[in-house]
């Protein structure tokens, strides 16, 4: 079993038994039918995965792997807030006619900053520089969470902040070994968690590679963990399979700067999921 099922398992049977519910509440989200979206949530949730011990990709249903790359390329590397310029339609309900979520996502990390010293680069860029001249800094970090603009988000950001750390190399001729602490202010577990966890690993090993240090440890912190009354019956079945052994990831290890990265650039091998679950209800 991967050890991102065993936490992936854990973390929804917790919040089943002992989870907080909405019932009652004034709720925001609605189904599609109208009626308000219910959670059953878990405060402050902390996951780690050690890159190092295989890719965290669950095997208990497949993780659209080329389609959260493709997202996280987006607003990490595109820096777009613009879903004409995504691959998948999982932003359609909250995009404008244009196609715009506002000021948001990839927006905000393509806003230019100055860092002092003559450095006037986004948030992206000076990370990339930190990571390359300055690994050991204890200041490394995004946040897209800006409350000046939040009335022209679209959606405010979930997955909000990344905060990187560079500690020793656990193998020779590597700088060091680049961990991060992913915060979310909110996450729907069935539809999201595995995404997002994807994404972000991803992330870390291509900044890893790029910065000639080792991917090491990824935090996820969930301030809200919650599953939604429509989903129970799914994570319930869900969680009863047998999970697989982890997949590897395999990196394009010619690419050396972060902007020539592509979906095409990683893949996962040894990847072999349970069955898709199927005309999953999302709430807005």
């Amino acid at each position: 079993m991967s050890k991102a099922d065993r936490i992936f398992i854990a973390m929804c049977r917790d919040i089943l038994d002992n989870g907080c519910s909405s019932e009652g509440q004034d709720v925001r989200a609605t189904w599609p039918d109208g009626a308000p979206a219910h959670t059953v949530k878990r405060f402050g949730v902390v996951n780690r995965y050690d890159l190092s011990d295989g890719f965290p990709a669950i095997t208990l249903r497949p993780v659209p792997f080329g389609l959260c790359v493709d997202e996280m390329l987006w607003i990490w590397q595109r820096k777009s807030n613009n879903i004409r310029d995504l691959g998948s339609r999982i932003w359609d309900s909250w995009a404008d006619e244009s196609g715009s979520i506002g000021k948001a996502y990839g927006y905000q990390l393509g806003v230019e900053y100055d860092f002092g010293g003559g450095r006037v680069m986004d948030q992206v860029d000076n990370v990339l520089w930190q990571l390359k001249n300055t690994p050991y800094s204890r200041r490394i970090m995004t946040n897209i969470y800006n409350f000046a603009d939040l009335a022209e988000m679209g959606l405010e950001p979930c997955a909000y902040s990344m905060t990187f750390n560079v500690t020793a190399a656990a193998s020779a001729g590597k700088r060091g070994r680049l961990n991060a602490v992913l915060n979310q202010r909110s996450q729907d577990v069935l539809t999201a968690n595995a995404w997002n966890v994807c994404q972000y690993a991803v992330l870390l090993h291509m900044f890893a590679q790029v910065s000639g240090l080792e991917a090491g440890e990824l935090v996820h912190v969930i301030a809200d963990a919650h599953i939604y009354d429509r989903h129970i019956p799914a994570i319930k079945e869900l969680i009863s399979r047998e999970p697989g052994p982890a997949p590897s990831l395999v990196i394009d290890g010619s690419v050396t700067g972060f902007y020539d990265f592509t979906p095409e650039s990683v893949r996962l091998e040894k990847y072999n999921p349970g069955e898709q679950i199927k005309n999953i209800p999302v709430a807005v």
